[in-house]
C-alpha cells in the first residue's frame, strides 16, 4: 500500500480529514489515521510499537521513530487506514 497516496494521487491533509482521517503530528511528518476503514491486522503495532500503541494515547507518536521508519510500517497496512505526509514536501 502507498501511504501517501489515494487512487494514485498524493493525499492532501484536507483530502484526508475530509475521509475522516484522524492527524497525530510530528515534528517531520504526520500521521493520518482512520478508525473506519481499519483491518486490525496490526502490521503498525507489530512493525514499531514505540509508535504504535493500542492502549496509550494517543496511540500514534510519530517522532518516537524515524521518518523512514514511520513510512516503511504505514506503507504496510493493508486497509490504507494509515496515510502520512512529509513535512518538506508540502
Amino acid at each position: 500500500m502507498d501511504g501517501n497516496k489515494i487512487d494514485g494521487k498524493k493525499v492532501t491533509a484536507e483530502m484526508l480529514v475530509e475521509k475522516g482521517y484522524r492527524k497525530y503530528s510530528g515534528e517531520e511528518i504526520d500521521i493520518y489515521y482512520n478508525k473506519d476503514i481499519c483491518a486490525h491486522i496490526g502490521n503498525c503495532v507489530r512493525g514499531n510499537g514505540a509508535v504504535f500503541e493500542v492502549g496509550r494515547r494517543p496511540w500514534i507518536i510519530a517522532d518516537n521513530s524515524t521518518v523512514a521508519d514511520d513510512i516503511q510500517v504505514i506503507n504496510t497496512c493493508p486497509s490504507g487506514a494509515l496515510k502520512y505526509i512529509r513535512k518538506d514536501e508540502q
